[in-house]
């Protein structure tokens, strides 16, 4: 087993991954290729907060603009961790990537790409 990367390091890593637009693009996602979705050209905002024990334990989401998702709670925005997958069964080798590329993944599936969204650019209190 490999060293462990200290977390500032893993952190700062991520954000330049993301900044340099290297993996999937970045921090911009959008659901082109999946067919119709009533998330299909909107833009969502979101917060990932990286606690003291990231990456051994998962980042909290919320997201800023209403979204109606069955992972997502409706009062607030924030993530239910148990009903996304790669947050349920975290590992260390997950990064902030792989949970908005598993979000999109959730938003493009059969049960939640018709489910009726509140109007574009609302956002939660």
């Amino acid at each position: 087993m490999g060293a462990k990367i200290p977390r500032n390091f893993r952190l700062l890593e991520e954000l330049e991954k993301g900044e340099k637009g290297l993996g999937t693009g970045g921090f911009t996602y959008w659901l082109a290729g999946c067919g119709w979705s009533v998330f299909e050209n909107r833009i969502y905002g979101l917060k990932m907060h990286c606690g003291e024990q990231y990456p051994d334990q998962p980042p909290t989401i919320q997201f800023i603009h209403k979204i109606i998702l069955p992972c997502v709670q409706e009062a607030d925005g924030k993530v239910i961790p148990s009903k996304l997958p790669c947050l349920a069964n975290w590992k260390r080798e997950n990064t902030m990537e792989t949970i908005l590329i598993e979000l999109r993944r959730f938003m493009a599936s059969s049960q939640c790409k018709k489910i009726p969204q509140p109007p574009e650019g609302t956002t939660y209190n």
